[in-house]
């Protein structure tokens, strides 16, 4: 698959390169691709860095949004016509103190975060995925054959479901299907699955209690 990694950082810098390992083609966007030489090499050949418009520009497969919860409206805006029936990983979190007043809001709403990326970025298939879990263990933690661990998910339709279950698998961490977008607040910053390391059964487990609670 062709994927644009829209923000570069720890988590999408690290998502770049296990995908680049397994032979999906990245793109490394940023609005300074100058920058993102020394990841790219780190990446090897299936990887390279382009600017933002770029990368949407590229047609890609799948874009990654790994960026600040408070630029996904912008961007959204920027490159409606080129995200059109793509799928669309949602990688963001809201935080207060970093995101300010629209990350709060969304906090508050009726609504969680992963459903106002969808309303966002609306004629795209939205998945949520690798918002919950530490850049080290994302870093430090793929490709294991034993004990892996697991990245919870949730979909808008099936082909968003299929290929977030992939994407997940082909770096090596087991998966856990959450539901539709209606039921990621579990995932969402200080809930009850954000920041765990677990394996798949304890983190079924988690998620049932939760639920049941």
């Amino acid at each position: 698959m062709k994927i644009g990694v829209i923000g570069s950082g720890n988590i999408g810098g690290n998502l770049g390169k296990h995908w680049s390992k397994v032979g999906h083609q990245v793109l490394f966007s940023s609005r300074h691709p100058k920058n993102l030489k020394s990841l790219v090499n780190e990446s090897g050949k299936n990887a390279k860095a382009v600017s933002v418009a770029d990368a949407f520009i590229a047609n890609a497969d799948v874009y990654l949004l790994a960026v600040p919860f408070n630029a996904i409206g912008e961007i959204a805006e920027l490159y409606a016509g080129e995200y059109r029936d793509k799928v669309i990983i949602d990688a963001t979190n809201p935080y207060p103190q970093r995101d300010g007043a629209l990350a709060q809001k969304v906090i508050e709403a009726n609504y969680n975060a992963s459903e106002y990326t969808a309303m966002k970025f609306g004629t795209a298939k939205t998945v949520k995925a690798f918002n919950t879990i530490q850049a080290e263990h994302l870093k430090n933690d793929a490709f294991k054959t034993y004990n892996k661990l697991t990245i919870p998910f949730a979909a808008q339709d099936e082909e968003g479901r299929s290929v977030g279950k992939q994407l997940i698998e082909d770096i090596g961490f087991d998966t856990l299907y959450i539901g539709n977008l209606s039921d990621t607040n579990i995932m969402d910053p200080h809930k009850a699955i954000y920041g765990k390391a677990l394996q798949k059964d304890e983190l079924k487990a988690l998620v049932d209690a939760t639920k049941l609670s």
